[in-house]
């Protein structure tokens, strides 16, 4: 197939007219973009306001589709972004009201988003809410932690944590399940020294249901472990028919790991070593074994020597 040859006058009103034609595309592609339209934004609702005397559940989505007038550029990104990320939405009507109508709240909308932009409508326009009697209660932090220390250290004492309690707001069939708030796992590896930080709160399941404070401080007092042993006295517990008991020996060896710090204030009277006399009066056996009842939750326990005790009871 021949190919056309065209001259360099030719091929330069063919040039022409290419690039006339490239720019009035582009001229047309800019007025359009720049004119009005109306176009759907999905955005989350931000709850501002709350009635404090009321409990609330809304019973749709927090998920709204905003009629926005915006440019067409703003409508070409539409799909790239969420645009307005989030809506403010006011509640304290809900202290006279059950529903929130989005009508009476377009101006203080339209206020957040960009000066190009307009909310023509909302959809769905009424959010319904359903309501029970709020009540508040107090219940202790739990700390869910999980934690990894640099060989031989360790937790030193009692974990402080600033609040213990928190004020759970919701329903009063929901709170009754509510015993404790968790906290966000703590996640940290190789301590060796204390830490003070900030941990937050678990969300609530149910929308509700609201604590305060939303985060809580919490304090490691961490230390170097050495191993330190002791002698126990032993206590005879179940002797129903007060027999004379015998043991042999009368003291146990315990040895366990305890922070620098604490090394010459645990004695024996931390530490509570028990014999059951039920061992030998119902399960017949000739030894009891040694059990640890009481043991400083901040030390930790390495072995008892012995762990079985011989016994002769007189009658």
């Amino acid at each position: 197939m021949p190919f056309i040859r065209l001259t360099k006058i030719e091929k330069r009103r063919v040039f022409s007219l290419l690039a006339c034609l490239l720019l009035a595309v582009a001229a047309w592609l800019f007025m359009a973009l720049n004119n009005k339209y109306i176009y759907v934004a999905k955005t989350v609702l931000v709850f501002k306001n709350e009635p404090t005397k009321r409990a609330f559940y809304p019973l749709q989505s927090d998920t709204i589709d905003l009629q926005v007038e915006g440019t067409g550029w703003q409508l070409l990104f539409a799909r790239l972004r969420i645009s307005p990320p989030s809506v403010n939405v006011n509640l304290s009507q809900l202290n006279s009201k059950d529903f929130i109508v989005f009508s009476d709240q377009l101006f203080n909308i339209n206020r957040q988003l960009e000066s190009t932009q307009k909310v023509i409508s909302v959809k769905p326009d009424t959010l319904y809410f359903d309501f029970t009697k709020r009540v508040v209660k107090k219940v202790p932090v739990k700390l869910v932690d999980k934690l990894g220390f640099v060989k031989q250290y360790g937790i030193a004492s009692e974990v402080m944590l600033n609040p213990k309690y928190v004020k759970v707001a919701g329903p009063t069939e929901e709170l009754a399940k509510i015993t404790f708030w968790p906290t966000d796992t703590l996640k940290l590896d190789k301590i060796q020294s204390s830490i003070t930080t900030r941990v937050a709160l678990q969300h609530s399941i149910h929308k509700n249901v609201s604590i305060s404070p939303s985060s809580v401080e919490v304090k490691l007092p961490v230390d170097e472990f050495t191993e330190k042993t002791i002698e126990v006295p032993l206590k005879v517990i179940n002797n129903k028919n007060y027999n004379s008991i015998r043991l042999y020996p009368k003291k146990v060896k315990v040895s366990f790991l305890v922070a620098l710090s604490n090394y010459d204030q645990v004695d024996e009277s931390f530490i509570t070593a028990t014999i059951d006399v039920d061992e030998w009066q119902i399960l017949k056996h000739r030894q009891f074994t040694v059990k640890i009842t009481e043991f400083p939750d901040y030390c930790k326990l390495v072995n008892v020597v012995p762990s079985k005790i011989d016994f002769i009871v007189e009658k």
